[in-house]
C-alpha cells in the first residue's frame, strides 16, 4: 500500500464531498417529491366522491350537476308533470323500481314519483341510460315530437337506441333499456337546496 493511500484526507477534500453528496442528496429528493405526489389523488378527483350541494331549480326547469363523476339531474317537476307519472304507470317496464340497475331506490322514495313524499315535485337521478350508458336528451313538453309517442307525457329520449324514460326516471316497456334510472342518495338542506351523495345515513 503506497504512503499517498495511507495519508488521510485533508480537510478540504472533505468539505468538497460532503457538499457534493448534500446536493445529489437535495436533487434525489427534489426529483422524488413529485413523483411520490403524482400517485396521490388530485383534488379534482377527491372531490369527486364527496357530496355536493346544489340550489334547486324552478319549477318545471332542469339542472345538471356531477357526482362521483357522473352527471346527476334534478328535475323540479310542475304539479302536472308530477300528476302524469300515475297515468303511464301501466307503460312502464318497472313501475315501483323493484329491479335496481347500480343502486337501488332509496328507501325514502315514494315509488311512483320515486322522490321524497315531503317534497314529490323534486327529483333527482343519474342521467346515464341503464342500457349502453349514453346520456339521455330531456323532452319535458306533452305531446307529439319525433322519435316519441303523440300522447307523449314528457320524459327523457336516449339518442342512441331509442330507450325512453318517465319524469321519474322509469323506463318504458319494450325499450333497450333494461332498467330504471337510478336515484342516488340525496337529502333535502333547505326547501331550495339538497345535498347529493349524503342522506340522513351519513355520506354514501
Amino acid at each position: 500500500m503506497s504512503d499517498q493511500e495511507n495519508k488521510p484526507m485533508d480537510k478540504e477534500r472533505r468539505n468538497l464531498l460532503i457538499a457534493t453528496g448534500g446536493v445529489g442528496a437535495l436533487g434525489a429528493a427534489a426529483f422524488a417529491a413529485p413523483l411520490v405526489s403524482s400517485f396521490a389523488p388530485s383534488e379534482k378527483a377527491k372531490a369527486g366522491g364527496v357530496p355536493v350541494e346544489v340550489d334547486v331549480p324552478a319549477p318545471g326547469e332542469l339542472k345538471v350537476e356531477f357526482w362521483r363523476g357522473k352527471p346527476v339531474w334534478i328535475l323540479h317537476r310542475t304539479d302536472e308533470m308530477t300528476a302524469s307519472l300515475e297515468k303511464v304507470k301501466d307503460q312502464m317496464a318497472d313501475p315501483d323500481s323493484l329491479q335496481p340497475f347500480s343502486m337501488p331506490l332509496p328507501e325514502y322514495c315514494d315509488k311512483t314519483t320515486r322522490a321524497r313524499p315531503d317534497h314529490p315535485n323534486v327529483m333527482v337521478m343519474i342521467s346515464t341510460c341503464t342500457h349502453l350508458g349514453c346520456i339521455p336528451e330531456p323532452r319535458l313538453k306533452a305531446g307529439a315530437q319525433p322519435s316519441l309517442p303523440d300522447d307523449w307525457a314528457g320524459g327523457f329520449l336516449c339518442p342512441c337506441h331509442g330507450s325512453t324514460y318517465d319524469l321519474a326516471g322509469r323506463v318504458f316497456k319494450n325499450k333497450p333499456a333494461p332498467q330504471n334510472l337510478d336515484v342516488p342518495p340525496y337529502m333535502f338542506l333547505s326547501d331550495t337546496k339538497i345535498v347529493i351523495g349524503k342522506d340522513e345515513k351519513g355520506e354514501a
